[in-house]
């Protein structure tokens, strides 16, 4: 077995991708499930790419025989240790393989006060991340198509496109949400999503990507924006595109709200972990950036 860092190679990002999408496949499928498509297989492999580029000593592989056998990215933002990815294939599970990854990438961690991840409903994946010294707070997923009846008038909060001239305001966002600036990944959600919005009053401001049917992360300095920019994404979904709003705490209530009032359905997911902090809110995180 052999644990090394990622390196900025094609080789490298296809790795990744391909043990990604195998670890987190429906068991029901009996293989990988169809492949990604074309423009969500360019998105994930520039995420890779970009994790590599920004935070090399943060993100490692396991390789057996040759073959990649696991994965996990983490990133630092102003103090705060993200992990963006972490997947081991089911035939190396239960070897150490995840521990020696999670090991690696958490020194990358080391110094920062506060940490942010997403984690699977797998009990063992929990257990790790509880023994980390991670809270677990469970979170529920919103799925469905729109039912436009359910749109409410938007009210007086404008919001409007944004663009690469809005960082500071992003930055300032996050920061006053979660206590860290999200940076560089504004850059890379900037050029890989649909589209960004933003909200600006003298009473607060907010931001939120989406990308067809998918709100990619929302943040927001009040539940009232952060609950007019929810409900200015959904109304741009394409008719009968399917949605989905992932990672959802209790904190969000707001969003839950809007998603019962437009139709779409309930489920529980896994978790959203901190540790040194409480979670985000108003705050919609997007798993691979937090």
């Amino acid at each position: 077995m052999i644990i090394r860092q990622l390196q900025d190679t094609p080789a490298d990002a296809a790795a990744v991708e391909s043990v990604s999408r195998a670890a987190f496949r429906d068991p029901a499928d009996g293989g990988d499930g169809p492949p990604p498509a074309p423009a969500q297989l360019v998105r994930e492999l520039a995420r890779t790419v970009h994790a590599i580029q920004h935070d090399q000593p943060g993100c490692w592989i396991a390789e057996q025989d040759g073959e990649a056998v696991g994965v996990a990215l983490s990133m630092r933002r102003e103090g705060l240790w993200l992990l963006s990815l972490f997947a081991v294939l089911p035939s190396a599970q239960n070897q150490g393989v995840g521990r020696l990854l999670l090991e690696q990438a958490g020194t990358y961690g080391r110094g920062c006060l506060r940490g942010m991840l997403c984690a699977s409903p797998s009990p063992a994946a929990a257990r790790r991340y509880r023994r980390a010294g991670f809270t677990l707070h469970p979170t529920i997923r919103l799925t469905g198509t729109v039912d436009r009846a359910g749109l409410i008038d938007p009210g007086d909060i404008p919001v409007h496109p944004g663009n690469p001239t809005h960082r500071h305001l992003l930055d300032s966002v996050d920061r006053r949400v979660r206590g860290s600036a999200h940076g560089v990944d504004h850059d890379f959600m900037l050029a890989h999503y649909d589209e960004l919005l933003i909200a600006d009053t003298l009473a607060g401001s907010g931001y939120c990507y989406r990308t067809g049917g998918a709100v990619k992360l929302l943040a927001a300095t009040s539940k009232r924006i952060a609950t007019r920019l929810l409900r200015e994404a959904l109304a741009r979904t394409p008719d009968g595109a399917e949605v989905v709003i992932d990672c959802l705490t209790a904190e969000q209530e707001w969003a839950v709200d809007v998603g019962l009032e437009v139709g779409l359905s309930l489920s529980t997911e896994g978790y959203l972990a901190v540790r040194g902090m409480r979670p985000p809110a108003p705050y919609i995180p997007n798993p691979a950036f937090l």
